[in-house]
């Protein structure tokens, strides 16, 4: 998020809003998350069940407990073609494109990650201070959130709270975490990194880590776009196309 530009920009006013950078790292995490869903999707239809542990449905002498269990649905394929990629069953066209595009998620993360440390984004905009962390300030925002009820003129140009918390949660432990669960499924890269498995409890307890983490990821799209649509689709979305936002003011008032 930029720095406002006018001295005293007032409500009505179009302002730069978002950096360069940022757009370019959210509209590249856009169809990269997306693929990666979609095509994880898949890679779970190929064996429906999420355990805690070792061995998951290894031999019966060593078999973990199945937490979920979603090979009754749909004749023991729970997602759909049109959610999945590829849209038909293949397990080993799912895992080319996951892979592809998961070396592409860890290039834009550490990329942005480093450009906000260096920028000062990070600190200037998205870590929280004592002030907005109280409970109060936090149980404000919520009624402010629930009420509909959005911030107006310069305010609207800053990340309240509840976005600082979202976003931070995100870039710390969602995305760090849908990569480093998913490195530990990978033999390969566990063997040569043998830590991973005693940090996550086993491969097993990784592929449910990573399932939790990718439906974090997917909740937070949801509530996003829902947040975006309450706030005003076309400012919000031209901001971050372009970088331009028109600072909103009262109802009555909007043009």
């Amino acid at each position: 998020m930029d720095r406002v530009e006018q001295a005293e920009p007032r409500s009505g006013d179009l302002v730069r809003r978002h950096h360069l950078v940022t757009r370019l790292w959210h509209w590249a995490n856009v169809v990269t998350v997306a693929v990666m869903l979609m095509s994880g999707l898949m890679i779970f239809n190929a064996h429906p069940r999420l355990y805690w542990g070792e061995y998951g449905a290894n031999a019966p002498a060593r078999r973990d407990y199945a937490w979920l269990d979603l090979s009754h649905v749909n004749n023991g394929i729970p997602f759909p073609g049109w959610a999945t990629i590829p849209s038909n069953y293949s397990l080993a066209d799912a895992r080319l494109w996951h892979f592809a595009f998961a070396w592409l998620l860890v290039a834009i993360l550490v990329g942005y990650l480093l450009w906000s440390l260096v920028s000062g984004h990070l600190k200037r905009d998205l870590a929280p201070d004592r002030a907005e962390l109280a409970p109060r300030h936090l149980w404000h925002d919520i009624l402010d959130h629930a009420r509909l009820r959005f911030p107006t003129g310069v305010a609207a140009l800053r990340y309240n709270i509840l976005q600082k918390l979202a976003y931070g949660s995100v870039l710390a432990v969602l995305l760090p975490g849908v990569v480093l669960t998913g490195l530990t499924m990978s033999p390969g890269f566990s063997a040569a990194a043998p830590f991973l498995l005693d940090l996550f409890g086993g491969r097993q307890s990784a592929r449910s880590l990573h399932f939790l983490c990718a439906g974090g990821l997917f909740a937070f799209f949801l509530v996003h776009i829902a947040m975006v649509v309450l706030a005003g689709p076309i400012n919000e979305v031209r901001s971050m196309i372009t970088g331009w936002y028109r600072l909103p003011g009262n109802p009555e008032q909007q043009p």
